[in-house]
Parts: C-alpha cells; structure tokens; sequence
C-alpha cells in the first residue's frame, strides 16, 4: 500500500472540516456526541501547520501583524455580534489567532535567545511587559473593566487566559523546534495526549480533549509540500462559517 502523503493545504482542509463538525456539535445540541470528539483533531492541526508556515514565512513581523490584526478582529466580532444580538449561550469564545500568536511570539523569543541572550531578553521582557499589561489597562481605560477577560485577550493577548490555554502554546512550541524529527514530536505529542487524559478523567469523569491524538497520523503524513496558496480562504471562512452557524442556531432552527 503506498504511503500516504499530505501537504500543507491538505492538512488546512482536514483541520477545517474537523473545525466545522466541532462547532456544529457547539451550536447545536442535538448534534451526535462525536462530532465534539472529532473536533478535537482541529486545533492540533491548526498548530501543526502553523509552525511550519512560520518556519517557512519570508516576514515573520507581517505574519505576526496579521495573526493579531485577526486576534482583534474575532473579539470586536465577538462584542459585535453579542452587543447587536444577544442570546442566552452567546456566540462563545472563539479565536483561535491568539494562541497561535502567542507560539509564536514564543517560539521567536527562544530562537532570538538562543542566538543572542541579550536580544532574546528584549523579547521576553517585551512578552512579559504584555502579559502585565493585560491586567493593568482596565486599571487606565475604565471602559475595558466591562468587558470580558475572553475579549480583552483579544486586544492584549495573554498566555493564561487565551483560548486552549498556554499548555496548548507549550505545545505548538514543541512542534516547531521537534518539527523536522518525527519520532521525538510523536512520543511528545502522546505524552500530552495522555496528560489531557488524566486531567479530564480527573476533572470530569470523561475524556473529550483525549480525541486530539487521532491527528498525529495527518502530522506524521506531511510532506513538506504547500500546494495551492488559498491564504486567505482560511482566513476569511474561520469567522464566516462561526457567523453563519450563530445564525442558524439561534434565529433559523432554533
């Protein structure tokens, strides 16, 4: 049987399918369990393809520009929606750029540190000067004291409180530097697995996060390759599909 080969592109298609049955399964109750089980596969591959893409990228500050400007766009989309239709579940905290973001910002800070620690303590003063100012500009803007903390993270991206959580920056991280060697991601990648496992277990009684395991195949598949461009598409259909499901669920088939 020949083996199977994926490239970038095929892997933003499997993440954003993966995505949409997930978010289905959010906005509608009456979706199968499985579709929440399966999306759990998105984000991982979400992370995986962003490290090589920054690996890759020929400006790492438009890349890091575009993933904020993103960042800010999904919570003044968020407020928007909220604020002009309000429902009883909301449209949920979605915005996924702000973990991306903070891996990368991350992964340039340990890179630059690596090269020269004292460029690298510019940037990491500069991530730590920004995680404190999260929770000192309500203290200077009184308006951002009533707004959430979910939307706030939009506009000062915070390790702790983005969505995912640092634990899943941590690992986008550990991507990007075991990126070129495949047996040392995999035996990482499992052992966080098994570490969402044991917390949910412990937490919940069940295991829902556990199902990200299942995109370490579509990981170790990748070829490397690009194929065809479409940066934009998945850009543009992250928050269409997320407004046209809010829609659906509370104003057509509810």
């Amino acid at each position: 049987m020949p083996k199977v080969s994926l490239r970038s592109f095929d892997l933003k298609l499997l993440a954003l399918l993966f995505m949409l049955i997930d978010h289905i399964g959010a906005y509608f109750p009456a979706a199968p369990e499985w579709f929440r089980w399966l999306g759990r596969i998105a984000f991982p591959l979400f992370l995986f393809c962003l490290v090589w893409s920054y690996h890759y990228t020929h400006s790492r500050w438009r890349f890091l520009l575009r993933l904020y400007l993103m960042s800010l766009f999904m919570a003044a989309l968020r407020w928007w929606l909220e604020s002009r239709w309000p429902t009883e579940e909301g449209f949920g905290n979605h915005n996924i750029f702000v973990p991306m973001l903070l891996t990368c910002l991350l992964i340039s800070t340990i890179e630059a540190w690596q090269e020269n620690p004292k460029r690298g303590a510019l940037w990491l003063g500069g991530l730590a000067l920004s995680q404190l100012l999260y929770f000192q500009l309500p203290v200077f803007l009184p308006p951002l004291r009533h707004i959430s903390g979910d939307l706030l993270t939009g506009l000062v991206p915070n390790l702790a409180l983005c969505e995912f959580g640092f634990e899943f920056v941590a690992l986008g991280v550990a991507m990007y530097f075991l990126r070129e060697r495949p047996r040392q991601l995999a035996a990482v990648y499992l052992l966080f697995c098994l570490y969402q496992f044991s917390e949910e277990i412990l937490h919940f009684g069940e295991a829902v996060q556990f199902w990200m395991v299942l995109a370490l195949p579509f990981m170790l598949a990748y070829n490397q390759q690009r194929g065809p461009g479409l940066k934009w598409f998945f850009y543009v259909f992250y928050p269409a599909h997320l407004i046209l499901l809010f829609w659906l669920a509370n104003f057509v088939l509810k």
